[in-house]
């Protein structure tokens, strides 16, 4: 199937014995990042048009399900894990420790791939951003949030502490 593939191929694209013949043949990883995450990452990106972050919030939570935008929809809609049995499920903020196994395991020198910074101080980072971006936000908001990524918080061990008061 390697000559059908190209960066924007999705398995829909594909009849169900080939679905079914490439999900039985290749490892499958998944690589998630915490939806809030994800979140501040896409306003701090400027990918959004709002002012501020409450509004970009807003604005996501108006979209709803039915966004097109996969840089703050929900994993479990983009990558069915209750559907495609994975072999790796590596999670951002453990990226470099999980990714050195995953080479190791693939036969690949760990070194020469592995990023510079350390998981430590990404979960830092990411932890005072969100403890700061998520002060803007009203109660409602948080709930809101909590409930359009229940599913995502539910498959996988995110923390939403912050979306509490």
């Amino acid at each position: 199937y390697p000559w059908r593939h190209t960066p924007e191929t999705r398995l829909s694209e594909f009849n169900l014995t080939e679905i079914e013949a490439m999900l039985g043949s290749y490892t499958k990883v998944l690589f998630v990042r915490d939806p809030f995450q994800r979140l501040i990452s896409t306003f701090m990106q400027g990918m959004g048009s709002s002012p501020s972050f409450s509004s970009f919030v807003q604005d996501v939570l108006d979209s709803g399900q039915h966004s097109t935008s996969v840089a703050w929809k929900p994993l479990v809609s983009l990558c069915h894990p209750c559907l495609i049995q994975y072999d790796y499920v590596v999670m951002f903020g453990f990226l470099r420790q999980e990714l050195g196994h995953l080479l190791q395991r693939a036969g690949l020198p760990v070194d020469s791939f592995l990023p510079e910074f350390t998981d430590t101080q990404v979960r830092w980072t990411y932890s005072w951003l969100s403890e700061q971006m998520f002060r803007e936000l009203s109660l409602q908001q948080k709930k809101q949030l909590s409930h359009f990524y229940r599913w995502d918080l539910a498959a996988f061990p995110f923390s939403s502490s912050f979306l509490s008061d």
